[in-house]
């Protein structure tokens, strides 16, 4: 007899200026009680016993995932400072090789960071971001072995391959080198808000404890981080949040000087800066919601002095810029899909490079080098995998590098990808990315996984996926809704998708669901939808709006109890985010959130079959969420349909580490759906 998990009830009073709440399963916070893992480890039996009729299906797909993957592989080289970078994996590693070779290709090899090694005896394991030194000889790199993305730098000398004695702990994973080559610059978080708000100076070889404040950040609404311009001239301080930021800069080789403003933050102002000869390039949305391109001398960085490089465009946003000697490459998206335009500087010609798939991804890769006229940008698309180019922007011959291999037999040509438009309720034109295999009829009969985000203005542009192949080939399509909440379609997509506006993302979801089904790609009896994190928040709000519509749902890391959360700053990241949801300490806001929150409006009705997953160490999305979640919708929903909690007791945010244990997640995500549909095979 399967045993239903139940989550005691003890009813707490959440006061606030503005209304007061009973939460019953509060209690469900204490990440160390007993009590609450006890509950936890009971909804994962039960997932376990609910989930063994394809037990077997489970482990298949799998293997099946895994064996698409080719093994022992690498990625394609960059070049910097010398040396040619790469990442290569051996057969049955779970982790990444960081290695480099001297001045050529048939140089012979040098391993910066074996992670197989690093990570061995532990649960989880992950490198930050790392740095080399530009003598070449010592690299920065942060390790995480937590899944709370607080990271601790440490130092490998490259000549020795000795490591050094400090160890410095809850920074952001990354450091930036002075041209000294002993001193760094690196950011510490907040350890219970996980908030990047400290830069310190780090002396190579010495105790961190001795480490320099050089600044921080009082206002608890912006992050801080810092990076070096590609000239590698300046080292920039950065301050930013929702909807401001601020830049500071110093030269790389004075590293013990002061940084200098280069603009004061102002409210609804963002920007961000570059370096190239005497000026700074930079990409301002100041009376530009689109953003435009701007260049200012480095010795006069008034806004006065600002000269227009790349005007705004309301059709057009302008998302990246990269320079090299003689071109800028600009990232442009229009109608929801992203060009690369490349301009020479004297003005003689401008073009844009042709991909030619009606809906795919493109974007700018490594190119850490100024004096070239290759820019090296990534492509993908439903149907292509991933794919690395190298483009002479002087003859404009582009040459294929790589193309991840797919093994298994697979065929692009197999598998049709379209670029449909589903009207909104207020007549806005939502564009949906749709794929599948070959032979797939619009009768109303296949099932089909749709997917969104919609917050933060993150684009989900299409890209492909190997293991999406197995749902492919069992008779799947899948979409991906571009909502409003992103940014695919420029800044106002995004605006109208955040704050007062947010609903529009979760009724623009719906809205694309019911064009689907209009246009026979699948039935509400086989249409499944997913989304992870704020993703999560659209699922949770879709299933309290129109249940019926769906036959099942997955929920990954869910941010579901959005009131409670943006009250508590003390929970990792709250207050950062009061430009993207609002304030709830506000009257007006603390309306609309309640009014759309699904922790708060679960109600006794009839919900689809539900799979929702977490982590216990999750940074960004507290494991409590979707555990009081799932706890309040056993109490009260009316159905007999499938709830299920997994919650990874080991892991975060982004799941199990490692290139192969996270393939468990999909397959296990790929059961619950096929579990539901009666596939076994």
């Amino acid at each position: 007899m399967l045993q239903l998990p139940v989550a005691g009830i003890k009813p707490k009073l959440l006061t606030s200026p503005h209304g007061t709440r009973t939460d019953n399963y509060y209690w469900l916070n204490e990440r160390e009680n007993p009590e609450v893992i006890s509950y936890l480890n009971a909804e994962n039996e039960y997932f376990h016993q609910q989930m063994a009729p394809v037990k077997a299906l489970e482990q298949k797909l799998f293997e099946e995932i895994k064996g698409r993957i080719l093994e022992q592989d690498e990625s394609v080289p960059y070049r910097d400072n010398g040396y040619f970078y790469y990442v290569r994996y051996e057969t049955g590693g779970e982790y990444p090789i960081y290695c480099r070779k001297r001045g050529s290709l048939e140089a012979a090899e040098e391993v910066l960071l074996n992670a197989n090694e690093l990570a061995e005896g532990l649960p989880y394991f992950e490198i930050g971001d790392f740095e080399v030194s530009d003598d070449n000889q010592v690299l920065a790199f942060g390790v995480d072995t937590v899944s709370r993305r607080l990271y601790t730098l440490r130092f490998k000398n490259l000549l020795t391959g000795e490591l050094y004695p400090e160890e410095i702990s809850n920074t952001s994973g990354n450091a930036v080198w002075a041209t000294d080559n002993r001193t760094v610059f690196y950011t510490k978080k907040d350890v219970d808000t996980l908030l990047d708000f400290q830069l310190y100076r780090h002396t190579l070889g010495t105790d961190p404890a001795q480490d320099v404040l050089v600044y921080e950040e009082p206002d608890n609404t912006f992050y801080t981080g810092v990076g070096r311009s590609k000239s590698g001239r300046f080292i920039f301080l950065q301050m930013s949040s929702t909807m401001s930021s601020e830049t500071r800069f110093l030269e790389a080789s004075q590293p013990m000087g002061e940084f200098t403003v280069l603009l004061t933050r102002e409210e609804d102002h963002l920007y961000d800066v570059e370096h190239f000869g005497e000026e700074f390039y930079i990409r301002s949305n100041d009376g530009a919601p689109n953003f435009r391109l701007l260049k200012t001398p480095v010795t006069n960085t008034a806004q006065a002095a600002w000269q227009e490089v790349i005007p705004h465009r309301p059709d057009v946003f302008l998302e990246n810029v990269e320079l090299f000697r003689d071109f800028l490459v600009l990232a442009e998206r229009q109608e929801g899909l992203l060009n690369l335009r490349v301009l020479r500087w004297d003005g003689q010609q401008e073009h844009y490079l042709n991909f030619g798939e009606p809906t795919y991804t493109a974007y700018v890769s490594v190119n850490r080098e100024f004096d070239t006229s290759v820019l090296r940008y990534g492509y993908s698309s439903l149907t292509t995998p991933a794919s690395t180019f190298d483009y002479d922007m002087t003859t404009r011959v582009k040459t294929l590098l790589k193309e991840q291999p797919v093994l298994g037999g697979f065929r692009k040509e197999d598998y049709v990808t379209e670029r449909l438009y589903a009207p909104a309720q207020d007549g806005t034109r939502i564009p949906v990315s749709v794929v599948y295999r070959k032979g797939f009829e619009r009768n109303g009969q296949a099932p089909l996984l749709q997917y969104a985000y919609g917050s933060y203005g993150i684009s989900m542009d299409p890209f492909f996926s190997s293991a999406r192949l197995s749902l492919l080939d069992r008779g799947f399509a899948y979409a991906i809704c571009h909502i409003r909440g992103g940014q695919e379609l420029g800044r106002q997509w995004y605006e109208d998708g955040k704050k007062l506006k947010k609903k529009n993302t979760f009724t623009d979801f719906i809205d694309c669901s019911t064009f689907l089904i209009r246009e026979g790609y699948t039935s509400a009896e086989k249409l499944f939808a997913m989304g992870g994190s704020a993703g999560g928040l659209l699922m949770g709000a879709l299933v309290n709006l129109r249940p019926e519509l769906y036959r099942g749902i997955i929920a990954a890391v869910p941010f579901v109890d959005v009131v409670t959360t943006m009250l508590d700053e003390s929970i990792p990241l709250t207050t950062g985010e009061y430009d993207e949801w609002g304030n709830p300490n506000e009257q007006t806001y603390y309306d609309y959130m309640l009014s759309y929150s699904p922790y708060d409006n679960v109600t006794a009705q009839a919900y689809p079959n539900m799979l929702v997953t977490t982590g216990l160490h999750d940074s960004q999305v507290q494991y409590f969420e979707p555990a009081k979640w799932v706890a309040k919708l056993r109490a009260l929903k009316t159905d007999q349909n499938l709830l299920l909690l997994h919650t990874d007791m080991e892991a975060g945010h982004g799941g199990a580490s490692g290139r192969f244990k996270s393939l468990h997640d999909i397959a296990r995500q790929y059961a619950f759906l096929f579990l539901l549909l009666g596939i076994r095979e």
